[in-house]
């Protein structure tokens, strides 16, 4: 049940993270993995509160969680605007559930996946008679994924065509760094941009741009966090900005420090381990 890579793409500065917590990501069921590219999971005992930073992907979660001085509960995460913070101290036990880009409406269909978006719902009404504790209450991490797993299929995901294309076109933008323009992507898809913006905010919850914009910082951020120069502009020219400002300008808006100062905070962290 190990997890599928140790991808920490999104994740401010994971080598931070990663000395604070026990985090893996298992895979899930095999009639699941259409719908669920990994569960999470994060057991923490810290004497200092930390407070970690990602930057998101275009997915919704399913988030389990027990923190510190409350009780346990769950929360729809849809996709957060901006840099999304969670704040850990004390002991603490999360299990999510991270969608593929489109397929959450297979578990909630009643609604555009949009209006999830900047959003977290406790106890959410379409899951009205879940017990956390369930999920969270046994220590073997297989029994926690097996119950994960009675989760989602006691939910009933349904194949959903539109679904399934919103996913891939996700993917492709993920994987193709030449898609840097909508209307380009679109005509490419067959698609008008009306259609394809439509699309995205029913099954994905954000704009084909915003996606696309994404994908680029996380590609920065894991760049800025080896140890090693980067080439800025070469950089900036590779995912497809006009010039290495428009670069450092999203980066900065979104990271918060510029790819300068997050490339000197980490490869000194780094040093000094």
């Amino acid at each position: 049940m190990a997890a599928p890579d140790r991808d920490t793409r999104g994740i401010v500065d994971p080598a931070e993270l990663l000395a604070r917590v026990r985090f893996r990501r298992p895979e899930p069921a095999e009639p699941l993995r259409p719908y669920i590219e990994h569960y999470w999971l994060i057991d923490w005992d810290l004497t200092e509160p930390y407070v970690s930073h990602v930057v998101p992907h275009p997915a919704v979660h399913i988030v389990f969680q027990r923190l510190a001085g409350e009780d346990a509960f769950v929360e729809v995460a849809g996709i957060p605007h901006g840099l999304f913070a969670q704040k850990l101290e004390g002991r603490g036990r999360v299990c999510g559930i991270k969608f593929r880009p489109g397929a959450f409406r297979s578990v909630a269909p009643d609604r555009p996946v949009s209006e999830w978006t900047g959003r977290r719902v406790r106890q959410p009404e379409v899951f009205p008679d879940t017990d956390p504790a369930t999920i969270l209450d046994p220590d073997d991490e297989t029994a926690r994924v097996a119950a994960l797993d009675a989760f989602l299929l006691a939910l009933d995901p349904l194949p959903d065509p539109q679904a399934e294309l919103a996913t891939t076109l996700v993917d492709r933008i993920r994987t193709d760094r030449t898609i840097r323009r909508v209307t380009d992507f679109a005509r490419t898809e067959g698609l008008s941009v009306r259609l394809l913006q439509r699309l995205f905010a029913g099954y994905v919850g954000v704009g084909p741009k915003w996606v696309i914009l994404r994908y680029r910082i996380h590609d920065a951020l894991e760049r800025a966090g080896v140890d090693e120069p980067v080439d800025w502009a070469a950089l900036a020219a590779d995912l497809g900005y006009a010039d290495q400002a428009h670069l450092i300008r999203d980066f900065t808006a979104t990271v918060g420090v510029t790819p300068t100062t997050y490339a000197q905070g980490t490869q000194g962290a780094q040093g000094a381990r």
